[in-house]
């Protein structure tokens, strides 16, 4: 029985918790960033590149049944998509770091109340040694 507990206390927990959710909302995130590159950057692109459809570029080496297909074309589009991702990501992040570092910011603690100056203690020893 206590190993059913221990594993229930491990899957409710938040960081487990934060993990799923964090899956869940990447591969979303994901599907609307290949959505983005394949539907609108991709034929901006290939408008640019005189309508070439990056994957269908692709290089044969030999002939018949045993011949290599290097699809460059496919490539270059998972290329292009991991930099968009990688790009997001790091706006997303450097965002939520923005705000986290707002949130830790101290209030500014109160001035301490001033002591003497040292003129001030020097002429006090001065008149003690007087006396």
């Amino acid at each position: 029985m206590g190993l059913i507990k221990e594993f229930k206390e491990f899957a409710v927990k938040g960081n487990v918790m934060d993990m799923a959710v964090g899956v869940i909302i990447g591969g979303a995130f994901g599907k609307i960033v290949s959505s983005l590159v394949d539907d609108v950057l991709m034929p901006l692109v290939g408008m640019l590149t005189g309508n070439v459809d990056f994957t269908s570029l692709a290089f044969q080496i030999g002939e018949g049944e045993g011949a290599a297909v290097l699809k460059y074309g496919t490539f270059i589009q998972n290329v292009v998509d991991f930099v968009i991702v990688a790009f997001c990501i790091f706006l997303m992040l450097k965002g939520i770091n923005k705000l986290n570092r707002k949130k830790e910011e101290p209030a500014p603690e109160p001035e301490a109340p001033k002591g003497p100056t040292q003129e001030e203690l020097l002429a006090e020893i001065r008149d003690l040694l007087m006396k």
